[in-house]
């Protein structure tokens, strides 16, 4: 007597499907502020590229695109970026209190550091060695930099519209050295038109 074949699964004919990574609880006001403290021992000479790591991919309090679209609204307003970032990302959690708790982390460590080293500098600014270590800083600096930009503008490849927005703002500002208000003040209408007609 021959037993019956074990009947398939239902979904034996279905795709493989990867699980999507949990998502993080919401970061608590001690978590920013010491994810920004971290940020602000860490980050010489470029803190865009490290503050993309620590809240994208280390601590995962937003996504990807949310970061892009966090940073374009921060490179808009007055005020260094990663300022504007660290109180955007804490408003949004906490209110005014995750704001203050963010860049006060930010700001804490690179505040006593840039005067302690402001006070050597005065004394050895004029040595050549000191030059040869600053010249070295900002290579590495811009290399972050690139490296930061290149993950940000990744995702720009799947819309040509974008591409072409991000690579005109390039263009006026690094190669026509155009203001960067002026430059602002007309591509962001034309990108606002150009997301709203790509987006489905």
């Amino acid at each position: 007597m021959s037993l019956p074949a074990p009947s398939a699964p239902a979904n034996a004919g279905a795709p493989a499907t990867t699980p999507a990574p949990p998502v993080a609880d919401t970061p608590s006001i001690r978590a920013l502020f010491l994810g920004f403290l971290g940020l602000g021992m860490t980050a010489f000479g470029g803190a865009l590229p490290l503050a993309r790591r620590m809240i994208v991919e280390k601590h995962r309090w937003i996504t990807s695109a949310e970061f892009t679209d966090l940073l374009g609204l921060c490179q808009f307003l007055p005020g260094g970026n990663i300022i504007n970032l660290s109180v955007a990302l804490g408003m949004r959690f906490h209110g005014w209190r995750g704001a203050l708790a963010s860049i006060l982390g930010l700001i804490a460590v690179p505040s006593a550091v840039v005067i302690a080293l402001g006070t050597i500098y005065q004394h050895f600014q004029h040595d050549p060695h000191v030059r040869h270590l600053f010249a070295g800083l900002a290579a590495a600096a811009a290399g972050l930099l690139i490296q930061m930009a290149w993950k940000v503008s990744w995702p720009l490849r799947k819309s040509l519209v974008l591409a072409c927005v991000a690579a005109a703002c390039f263009i006026a500002i690094a190669v026509l050295r155009l203001p960067l208000v002026l430059t602002m003040l007309v591509m962001t209408p034309i990108s606002l038109y150009a997301t709203s007609r790509v987006s489905p």
